[in-house]
């Protein structure tokens, strides 16, 4: 009997390039050989397609696997395009759809709708494409809280985030994020404690299963959990959070609801800042989080018994067609 044949796409053109490699490797290093046969599809920085380093159109990639598991990050892989593409060619694939994607992508829409179901989330204003950064830029300073939270409308892995505590380093902000998307969104910085929370489907007879939350400890110097903190110097994490039942519990069933109400499959994980003084933020919502070992989405499923095979085989299961 044949066995599955699992494509495990990653790489991409975002600039998120090398954490989805990673993410990808993950997967196929955790794939039940016994059971898959897995095909190591890496998307280049230019869009172009590979199987074993040969270059190969999508139509191609697609007769030689029976599911996609999208270990794509950022533009492209999560903001709904290849969603479309490998729904447009009816091929089955790991994580939300396209139009859920979409709207995780693009913060600003996701935020609308969140605030539209009573979910408390920074204090956002926008700056356009169409508008002019430094008169922008004079304005925000001069009506919106700060220090503020300056980041890409439509990035992920905290790329292109700034907190702005001067005129000149919101300035600055606005045109570091716009390197990254057409749409700034300059938040209300919030002050206390981070933490995640994953979401899964159809898990331990739940509908969506919350995760124990992973506290993240930030270093004394660093305001907010930046790509640094991610990536190059790691920081330390606690799971089970030092947080208490309460607010492990409130925590889990928001990340459940943001799950639900942006339609979105599988897998999700959403990130949170405890006040002290003003209660609990969303943050926002990762529809396809990095699954690197030192990634926040392991930590969580290890201190509730779930090991990484474990994982990436319930999620081939929920995605292959039955």
């Amino acid at each position: 009997m044949r066995k599955t044949r699992i494509g495990v796409l990653r790489g991409g053109p975002s600039s998120e390039y090398a954490i989805s490699l990673q993410t990808g490797k993950a997967v196929l290093e955790n794939l039940d050989e016994e059971k898959y046969t897995p095909v190591d599809i890496v998307v280049h920085k230019d869009g172009v397609w590979h199987v074993l380093g040969i270059a190969q159109k999508p139509e191609q990639v697609f007769a030689r696997v029976d599911l996609l598991f999208n270990g794509l990050h950022g533009n492209y892989g999560e903001d709904g395009k290849v969603q479309r593409l490998l729904d447009m060619h009816g091929i089955p694939y790991t994580g939300s759809g396209a139009l859920a994607s979409a709207l995780g992508m693009h913060k600003h829409l996701a935020k609308d709708r969140f605030r539209g179901y009573g979910i408390k989330t920074p204090m956002s204003v926008l700056v356009r494409p169409e508008e002019d950064e430094y008169i922008r830029a004079r304005d925000i300073w001069r009506t919106f809280p700060h220090p503020a939270v300056v980041k890409p409308s439509s990035a992920g892995s905290s790329i292109g985030v700034t907190v702005a505590d001067s005129y000149e380093e919101l300035l600055d902000g606005i045109l570091i994020a716009k390197e990254f998307a057409n749409i700034v969104i300059v938040e209300e910085y919030i002050a206390g404690r981070e933490a995640t929370c994953t979401v899964l489907d159809d898990f331990r007879g739940q509908q969506f299963y919350g995760s124990l939350p992973v506290e993240i400890l930030l270093e004394a110097q660093k305001k907010i959990y930046d790509y640094e903190s991610k990536y190059i110097h790691p920081c330390s994490t606690l799971c089970p959070p030092r947080f208490s039942d309460r607010e492990k519990h409130t925590m889990q069933e928001m990340a459940k609801q943001v799950h639900e109400i942006l339609s979105l499959r599988h897998y999700s994980r959403s990130d949170f800042i405890l006040s002290p003084e003003k209660g609990l933020y969303l943050l926002e919502v990762n529809t396809l989080p990095s699954l690197m070992p030192e990634s926040l989405l392991p930590k969580s499923l290890e201190a509730v018994g779930v090991s990484m095979p474990q994982f990436i085989d319930h999620i081939v299961e929920l995605a292959l067609p039955h």
